[in-house]
C-alpha cells in the first residue's frame, strides 16, 4: 500500500506552493489506494508556533483533502538522540563550532572534521567520506527522474544535530518517514539534492528505503519559488475571504508533472 505524507513546519502560514505539494501527495496516495499522512515538523525552536498546526488542519480541510495525522516531531526527540548517538559511536559524527560567517560557500570545507571532543553547544556533522566508505555505492529512485546514484559527497558534511534544535531536517525527516511507514516521499524538486544525504542515512541506520517523487514547483512571476518570507498568497487569507477551496485545489492539479518533459528540463 502506498503511503505518502505532507510535513509542514509551523513557522508561517501555508501558501499555494504548500497546497500544491499536499495535493500531489494526497492524490498519489488516493489514486493508488493508499494513505496520505500529515506530520507537523515542529522542532525549529522559537520559530515554531504551535497555534499554526490548527490553521494547517483548517486549510487542508478547506481544500477538500482527507488525511491520517501522525505524531509531531516534538514527540520523537528520543529517536533523534538515539540515532545521533549511534552514528557518533561509530565515529561518523564530529562536533562543529564554526559560525555561519566562518563557513564560506554552500559546501562546508571540513574545518572541524576529525575532532573527537564533545564541546557543549556544538553542532554535529556527518563525516560523509567515512560514511560512504562504510556503505559502498548506493542508489535511490525518483518516480520522475529515474534511478539515481547517491552522491552525498557533493554537498559536503551536513549538520545532523543543530546547535539550536534537537535534529536537523536531514536526520529528523529521514527517521520520521521510516517510523511512519512512508513508501513514497513526495516533495518539491528543490529538495532533490537533499535526498542523496537521506539515502545515505537510511543505509547507515538500517532504515527501509522508500521511493521519491520530487514534483515541479509553483513559482512567482519572476521565477522564484513561492516562499512565506516573501508574502506569497496564504491559504488562510484565501479561506477567510470565502475562496472556493476545492475549486482552487482542482486548478492546482492542472500543474501536475507534464508528460513529455525531458530529464534535463526537470533537473534544471
Amino acid at each position: 500500500m502506498e503511503v505518502t505524507r505532507f510535513a509542514p513546519s509551523p513557522n508561517g502560514s501555508l501558501h499555494l506552493g504548500h497546497a500544491y505539494s499536499a495535493i500531489v501527495a494526497h492524490d498519489l496516495a488516493t489514486e493508488r489506494g493508499g494513505r496520505f499522512l500529515l506530520r507537523i515538523e515542529d522542532i525549529d525552536g522559537a520559530r515554531s508556533r504551535p497555534e499554526l498546526a490548527d490553521e494547517f488542519l483548517a486549510d487542508l480541510a478547506w481544500l477538500g483533502l482527507t488525511w491520517n495525522e501522525v505524531p509531531a516531531q516534538a514527540t520523537r526527540l528520543a529517536s533523534y538522540d538515539a540515532a545521533a548517538e549511534r552514528l557518533r559511536s561509530a565515529g561518523l559524527l564530529y562536533p562543529c563550532t564554526c559560525t555561519r560567517a566562518e563557513v564560506a560557500g554552500p559546501v562546508y570545507p571540513g574545518t572541524c572534521r576529525g575532532r573527537t571532543d564533545r564541546p557543549a553547544g556544538a553542532a554535529w556533522r556527518l563525516d560523509v567520506g567515512r560514511a560512504m566508505a562504510s556503505t559502498g555505492a548506493i542508489e535511490w529512485e525518483d518516480e520522475l527522474a529515474g534511478v539515481q546514484q547517491a552522491r552525498p559527497d557533493l554537498a559536503g558534511d551536513p549538520v545532523l544535530v543543530r546547535k539550536d534544535a534537537p535534529a536537523s531536517y536531514h536526520l529528523a525527516a529521514t527517521l520520521d518517514d521510516a517510523a511512519d511507514g512512508v513508501t513514497l516521499v513526495t516533495r518539491g524538486r528543490d529538495l532533490f539534492a537533499a535526498t542523496h544525504i537521506h539515502r545515505l542515512l537510511q543505509a547507515l541506520l538500517d532504515l527501509p528505503v522508500p521511493r521519491w517523487h520530487h514534483h515541479l514547483l509553483l513559482v512567482e512571476d519572476d521565477g522564484r519559488k513561492l516562499a512565506k518570507r516573501r508574502g506569497s498568497p496564504g491559504l488562510r487569507d484565501l479561506r477567510l475571504v470565502g475562496e472556493d477551496g476545492p475549486a482552487l485545489a482542482d486548478s492546482l492539479r492542472a500543474h501536475r508533472f507534464p508528460a513529455g518533459i525531458s530529464l534535463g528540463e526537470y533537473l534544471d
